[in-house]
């Protein structure tokens, strides 16, 4: 790949930021990335572990002279931000972010982008249960998907060059409207969250079952409820504040199925059990099928991925 972007600036420098930088890295897509994140232990970490070329004390430091630069904070601290950098954005730059609501990070950061500004939404459907500078590896995006989300008034030409920038990391990537993903997300992300923080939380309840005998005689199924409720606590926090509407309207339809089950367990009702988890099936055949996962033994996934993805 050749360069992209002449200098990247990562507001936030935990495990999407990371990841970036060591991927920009891999692939040389920019000459120089800068960085910034609030807190003062982090930004000395990813200074010790050589995340970013120069780690910035202030985010307005970082984004001087950036031709992308990319909001990697918690979604509601994306307004602060932005307000704070938008006097020294340069002319004709792109303006991203990595949050996993787009409606709610559009309303916030949109009235801070100077009209000369390209501001376009984008979303890399990636990430661990493991959060911080030092969690992130060059090949999270790799055959994974980003969503753009940009206005409709946006440069194609600033579109195109952001889509490559992402391709070079290794994503496949799409366009979307950001009410449209926000409904998406809120089947396949915000809700199963939701979902295996509360059967965590159910066992955790349950005082019949001790911590001693959850642990220890976990199956895969429980298991992977824990690595996800395992995730940033206030990222998540943010994303069901934001995407609000969109959450609540697939958990009511979860309850109407979970209340149907429900039903049929009772009744005894074989054929209904039957039919509607040879269907749920067809769809995990169908995300293996996309070379979203994969049918290996643990999903295939490596305790110990590499930081820079070999």
């Amino acid at each position: 790949m050749s360069v992209v972007y002449e200098r990247v600036a990562l507001i936030g420098l935990g495990l999407i930021a990371s990841s970036m930088f060591w991927a920009i890295k891999r692939s040389g897509l920019a000459n120089e990335v800068t960085g910034f994140a609030r807190s003062a232990e982090t930004r000395q970490t990813a200074r010790r572990i050589g995340l970013c070329d120069r780690v910035c004390e202030t985010a307005k430091e970082a984004v001087e002279d950036a031709d992308l630069v990319v909001l990697c904070v918690p979604i509601g601290a994306m307004e602060a931000i932005a307000k704070d950098i938008s006097s020294v954005l340069k002319q004709g730059i792109t303006v991203s972010d990595v949050g996993s609501v787009k409606r709610a990070v559009i309303d916030a950061v949109t009235p801070s982008i100077p009209n000369n500004v390209h501001f376009i939404p984008a979303h890399p459907l990636a990430g661990t249960e493991h959060s911080g500078p030092e969690s992130g590896f060059a090949s999270l995006f790799d055959n994974r998907w980003c969503l753009l989300v940009p206005p409709e008034d946006a440069d194609q030409g600033a579109i195109d060059k952001l889509s490559a920038f992402w391709q070079g990391m290794g994503s496949n990537v799409d366009q979307m409207d950001a009410d449209h993903h926000d409904l998406v997300l809120a089947v396949t992300s915000h809700a199963p969250h939701l979902i295996a923080y509360t059967m965590v939380g159910v066992a955790d309840d349950l005082r019949r079952v001790t911590d001693n005998e959850v642990i220890k005689y976990s199956a895969a199924g429980f298991r992977d409820f824990t690595r996800i409720a395992a995730s940033d606590p206030t990222m998540w926090r943010d994303v069901f504040l934001t995407n609000k509407e969109a959450t609540l309207e697939i958990l009511g339809r979860f309850t109407e199925e979970l209340f149907a089950l429900q039903r049929a367990i009772r009744q005894s009702d074989g054929d209904h059990l039957y039919d509607y988890f040879t269907r749920t099936r067809s769809i995990r055949r169908g995300i293996v099928e996309a070379g979203q996962d994969t049918d290996q033994p643990d999903f295939g996934r490596s305790a110990n991925a590499d930081r820079d993805g070999k």
